[in-house]
């Protein structure tokens, strides 16, 4: 293995290490989705703030299950009740409405037979007590949601109840996305011989956005130091990662690396022993963290999702856990070099295994919508058998 060239784990290590938490701010709760909050909640409040009916029926109590019950109030939910519960007594009460003083328990309507318009029955065997008691969730001061928590939507709920309207949270990073190639033309383009579009750069647009961070592309540079150099500087002055694609391999043409050195980025490493994704670079400059990525798309959404994903999120103040599945492959995988591990798109099937989708290679870019993970065939393995349990890296 070539010296420079470093293991895929080295390489989680070597970004993980040397990303550092950015600055906080407020966020409005509308605007916190995927944001990581920088400090604990705790509640105001208990949770239930009192003894509440867990469904629509009659509050009374157990010691007059047997007996016909005097319905003496309705319980709507949202009003207080104006009397407490005697022997003999009930409330009709309804979904989380308050239990009045003296009842243990809500029978639920439908074990309830109604004699008149104030008396009732209960005819079931047994009741629960189908009552949401003060506090059993939460109490006044109890930390609910911890600094680092990742921000999702049943979170939100969360934050809202506790009347945390504006949590304190990480900024989201700015990330500059900048092409490279003189093969590139925009989509809005049609290609001419010997040219493609530029996917990668819209591809990563979008896994940044879906990474909680903002964002900002630069263009295409065309194959020569002083195109590439221009957008290069640009992104590096105000951004906080820039993502530059293509032109870090060991082609007459491959400039990237060059061009990083000279505007003051210390590389840390430059070459990954992973297919796809071997020529990914890493380095830093005083201020801005930068990724030179393979120009492949299939390379450059894997390494994003193996390096720079976790990356971003851990600026943010997450310690990102990718989701995995443990699932029996339907039929064996193979590469022909073992030097390198390799990840390969997979879908899972409804039998509950994992199924390889049709894949030439990193410059396959339909493979990837059809795959719902990633699998990794290690270093010195050339095969999996079919019924072999993996790891599913999911996307």
């Amino acid at each position: 293995m070539n010296e420079r060239m470093i293991s895929r784990k080295q390489a989680e290590r070597i970004v993980l290490d040397s990303a550092r938490q950015i600055d906080v701010e407020r966020a409005g709760i509308d605007e916190a989705l995927g944001r990581a909050l920088a400090q604990d909640v705790a509640s105001d409040i208990d949770m239930p703030p009192f003894d509440k009916s867990a469904m629509d029926g009659y509050a009374c109590r157990r010691a007059d299950l047997k007996a016909q019950l005097d319905v003496i109030e309705t319980i709507p939910a949202g009003k207080e009740p104006t009397s407490a519960i005697g022997p003999g007594k009930c409330a009709k009460i309804m979904t989380g409405a308050m239990v009045p003083e003296g009842a243990d328990c809500v029978i639920m309507k439908e074990y309830v037979e109604v004699i008149d318009e104030r008396t009732v029955r209960f005819v079931g065997k047994d009741t629960a007590t189908n009552i949401c008691f003060l506090a059993e969730d939460t109490s006044v001061g109890d930390v609910v949601l911890r600094k680092g928590e990742l921000i999702k939507p049943q979170h939100i709920a969360i934050l809202a109840s506790l009347g945390c309207t504006s949590p304190l949270v990480y900024r989201r990073p700015n990330v500059g996305i900048v092409a490279t190639g003189d093969e590139l033309v925009e989509p809005t383009e049609k290609p001419g011989a010997s040219q493609i579009r530029n996917s990668n750069s819209y591809q990563l647009v979008a896994q940044v956005r879906a990474a909680g961070a903002i964002p900002h592309y630069y263009g295409i540079a065309g194959d020569n130091e002083e195109a590439i150099d221009s957008l290069f500087k640009a992104a590096l002055a105000v951004n906080d990662v820039v993502l530059i694609s293509g032109g870090v391999s060991v082609g007459d043409y491959d400039l990237v690396p060059g061009v990083m050195r000279r505007n003051g980025v210390e590389l840390l490493f430059e070459s990954i022993a992973m297919k796809p994704g071997k020529p990914t670079h890493f380095g830093a400059s005083a201020s801005t963290f930068c990724f030179g990525l393979p120009g492949n798309p299939v390379s450059t959404f894997v390494v994003f999702e193996l390096l720079v994903r976790p990356f971003l999120l851990k600026m943010m103040g997450h310690e990102f856990i990718a989701p995995n599945v443990l699932m029996p492959l339907n039929e064996a995988i193979e590469k022909r070099r073992t030097k390198r591990e390799a990840w390969f798109p997979v879908l899972l099937t409804s039998e509950g295994t994992v199924k390889p989708v049709e894949y030439h290679g990193s410059a396959h870019a339909r493979a990837l919508p059809q795959a719902d993970g990633l699998i990794c065939l290690p270093a010195g393995v050339n095969r999996f058998e079919a019924g072999t349990i993996v790891h599913v890296r999911q996307i």
